[in-house]
């Protein structure tokens, strides 16, 4: 089988994703490294946060847009396709969670510029402890608190993801972003004490 060739006017303002989606079954390069650009980050973004190591999150993206290339006929429109590579991805981070072994943290990515020095090492101190606390979470609530809250997506989509109802995702969350206070609390009070 021949390389594809790209198409030189597909873009996501030309084209809807399923268009996109329809030319990538087709083996359409082009409308492939359109999707990819728009949708690879976050993929990586949502691996990152669960996996908490990025070599295997990127692994994880890679192997999402590798199933996204072979398997694009699969996709039904009823869904969005974030959902869709979400679910896939949320899928194998299981599936690596799984097989688990710890790891150490990854240095937490640098945040944008603050009011000075100080207010930037309070907001990377509290990153870090977020990001933590987040590693604390059991799987599923990590994953739908990630889902929302760093990655953007409604509860509905982040229920298509997850294969619940949309009350099952309200009770991850609210579960998941209460052990994050109580854990982010007892920090704090344990910075107080020792300082």
């Amino acid at each position: 089988m021949s390389e594809p060739t790209p198409t030189a006017s597909a873009s996501s303002d030309e084209l809807s994703e399923l268009e996109l989606v329809t030319r990538v079954a087709g083996g359409d390069a082009g409308a492939y490294r359109v999707l990819s650009d728009a949708h690879l980050g976050p993929i990586y973004n949502y691996a990152r946060r669960i996996l908490n190591h990025e070599n295997e999150a990127e692994d994880v993206a890679q192997e999402t847009f590798l199933r996204l290339w072979t398997e694009a006929q699969r996709w039904k429109p009823t869904a969005r396709l974030s959902t869709y590579l979400h679910r896939i991805a949320h899928n194998l981070c299981m599936d690596r969670l799984r097989r688990a072994r710890p790891h150490s943290s990854d240095a937490v990515e640098a945040l944008a510029d603050s009011s000075g020095p100080l207010r930037l090492v309070e907001r990377k101190q509290l990153a870090e402890s977020v990001e933590r606390a987040l590693m604390t979470l059991p799987a599923r609530q990590r994953a739908a608190v990630t889902m929302v809250h760093y990655q953007g997506l409604s509860n509905p989509e982040v229920a298509d993801v997850l294969d619940i109802g949309v009350e099952a995702v309200e009770s991850l969350l609210a579960r998941g972003r209460r052990a994050l206070r109580e854990m982010l609390a007892l920090r704090r009070a344990t910075a107080g004490v020792s300082e």
